[in-house]
């Protein structure tokens, strides 16, 4: 065991080991450390405590001394010129039409170093940009390119969740990310819903990835034929959280979508299997082709495929003859009586019925009417002689 102190710089990123060298230090104590570049200005992040030497790279640089009233307005000078910095040296970058674009500029504690971050999409001649640099602010300088999501992570910003992006905020090393975590999670492929603010695709798509790879060991593939208690069916869609599928059933009438959970369900396999099980029922050789014939429904089964989403409360709540018509008993059914009509109502259905038996025929012609009707029948002549 070795005892340490964890140092963040800037107040993001990796937090690294140091060797306390004697001293005892809280969270947010402000430090001086050494490191490969020279002297540095950090905060403290992690107590003193001790860890397994396997964790520790040797070799362990000290801390040298917890900051002084002196150090810190060292270190806000440094802060106070970086702005200044960042603005000549984007003006230089117009000047002379180089293809980058710069994002931050951070000034070394002892003030003898300056280092400025830029993202370009290929490689990029700065020579003339360094001998600028240098001949104007009398220090050291570096430029150093950086990817998209490092980019991020210097400015911060709001992510489509509306919270801090999460590489400014908590991570400390950029893990891969790929678009088959979004597919295992079912979300839209679509670049511009999975994709952040860098560009890139969001770096918590990896966070569940591990939890859905389990939950896609136990779940049934979409399209595949499967075994349930109500019969054989094909998988429509699968609901990876709540643990469930809904199955379209293949035999009887029932043609609803019905849902199971995942141990209700035995994979008989994909869509060809389906395809021989179609015509293995048609040829009359299920058992042939090794499937086994489904039981017939209890009348439960009937009444709920009938009446599909009726719990079986509701079912015993339902009036009697609408049950009765259901289970197929008709006793309690006959035994009730109609009631007889009203007397406008009887009337109404008599002459409906006479005028139904008695055919639309004309009446016969009597008396003069008879006599008018033989003479222009007859043309306007009289009697035949």
């Amino acid at each position: 065991m070795i005892e340490i102190v964890g140092v963040r710089f800037n107040n993001r990123g990796k937090v690294y080991y140091f060797d306390p060298a004697g001293h005892k230090m809280t969270l947010g104590d402000n430090v001086i450390v050494e490191t490969s570049k020279g002297l540095e200005y950090g905060e403290c992040a992690q107590e003193n405590h001790e860890v397994e030497d396997s964790a520790v790279v040797q070799p362990l640089r000290p801390v040298v001394r917890i900051a002084t009233t002196a150090d810190k307005q060292s270190y806000q000078a440094g802060k106070d010129k970086e702005q200044d910095a960042l603005d000549y040296c984007q003006k230089k970058i117009v000047e002379f039409g180089l293809d980058m674009k710069l994002v931050n500029v951070e000034y070394g504690f002892e003030g003898n170093k300056i280092l400025f971050f830029f993202t370009s999409e290929g490689r990029v001649d700065f020579r003339e940009l360094v001998k600028d640099l240098a001949s104007q602010f009398r220090a050291r300088i570096e430029l150093r390119q950086i990817g998209v999501r490092d980019e991020a992570k210097m400015l911060g910003g709001l992510g489509v969740c509306g919270k801090v992006f999460c590489c400014s905020q908590f991570l400390t090393d950029f893990h891969p990310v790929s678009i088959k975590m979004a597919k295992t999670q079912g979300l839209s492929l679509n670049p511009t819903k999975i994709s952040g603010t860098c560009g890139r695709l969001m770096c918590c798509l990896k966070y569940e990835e591990a939890a859905y790879e389990d939950l896609v060991k136990k779940a049934p593939k979409s399209d595949a034929f499967v075994e349930t208690p109500s019969g054989k069916g094909s998988v429509i869609s699968v609901n990876l959280l709540r643990g469930n599928a809904k199955v379209r059933l293949e035999d009887g009438l029932d043609t609803t979508l019905k849902t199971f959970t995942f141990d209700e369900l035995d994979v008989l396999g994909g869509k060809g299997r389906r395809q021989e099980y179609i015509a293995a029922k048609a040829e009359g050789r299920l058992e042939e082709a090794g499937f086994k014939p489904t039981p017939p429904p209890e009348p439960k089964q009937v009444f709920d495929s009938l009446n599909p989403g009726t719990t079986e409360k509701q079912r015993r709540s339902s009036p009697p003859h609408r049950r009765d018509s259901h289970s197929g008993n008709r006793n309690n059914s006959e035994q009730r009586k109609p009631k007889p009509p009203s007397q406008p109502h009887a009337e109404r259905l008599a002459k409906d019925a006479e005028k139904t038996m008695k055919p639309n025929r004309p009446q016969p012609l009597e008396g003069a009417q008879k006599k008018q009707h033989i003479k222009r029948r007859r043309g306007g002549r009289g009697k035949p002689k």
